[in-house]
């Protein structure tokens, strides 16, 4: 999966779901997209989080990785303010919010997929999510592009079956039902995962929040029942085919 800027619970789903977790963070930048973005629940309403990114050589060769945010924007301070004015009263802030500032506040962190990824493994540390994950532009001897790079990772950490969100199934399956990861061999399940409520400080719930909304209000490990008992048996890609 691609690290994207504070994850959905589904995220954490599905990398709990794995044997092992790979950040494809070597693909193409999308600056609207939830690489850059998410949503958090302020007071009774959500409020999108977003990061200023800079492509000084156009978006169209820019990759998640190589791409840096914009030095003179305060963005850190004021995302940190706005977690904290909208979850000062919830009960794990106390316990989540000091993580989230040590991450924002170090400044050796200047690239877009070493923020998200640095985010998306404390809060697995804070969830106790042990699942081993990896970045994709540190595998050696990873090649090609679109479903023929996920063959090639697959290939390179010996994997055997692929589980992927529902959503990309027409990327995977543009040309042949299970695409180039089944023509090679490599079996392809599709993530089952539907979205609890939880309580929520105020107002009515608002659903496919940033998964720190869920953690503030209940904490790591009331979040995690939640993503066992709603991550339903993962579909092969047979069944969402024919």
């Amino acid at each position: 999966m691609q690290p994207t800027y504070l994850p959905w619970l589904g995220y954490f789903s599905l990398i709990n779901s794995a044997d092992k977790f790979v950040f494809l963070d070597n693909v193409k930048l999308e600056k609207s997209d939830w690489h850059v973005r998410n949503k958090i629940k302020s007071g009774r309403q959500e409020l999108m989080l977003t990061c200023p990114v800079s492509t000084p050589k156009g978006r169209m060769i820019a990759t998640i990785e190589n791409t840096q945010f914009v030095s003179a924007n305060p963005w850190r301070r004021k995302h940190l303010k706005s977690i904290a004015e909208s979850y000062a009263k919830a009960p794990f802030f106390s316990s989540l919010f000091p993580l989230l500032d040590s991450i924002y506040n170090d400044e050796s962190i200047t690239f877009l997929a070493q923020m998200n990824i640095k985010i998306i493994r404390a809060l697995m540390d804070y969830m106790n999510i042990t699942t081993p994950t990896f970045i994709a532009s540190e595998l050696e001897g990873v090649s090609g592009v679109k479903d023929a790079r996920l063959v090639s990772i697959c290939n390179e950490l010996e994997c055997n079956n692929y589980l992927s969100p529902v959503g990309a199934q027409a990327y995977i399956e543009k040309e042949s039902p299970g695409g180039a990861l089944v023509k090679n061999d490599i079996e392809v399940f599709y993530q089952n995962f539907t979205h609890p409520k939880y309580p929520q400080v105020k107002g009515e719930f608002i659903s496919h929040l940033s998964v720190i909304d869920c953690l503030f209000n209940i904490g790591p490990v009331e979040t995690v029942k939640l993503i066992n008992t709603y991550t339903g048996t993962h579909t092969h890609y047979q069944s969402l085919s024919v």
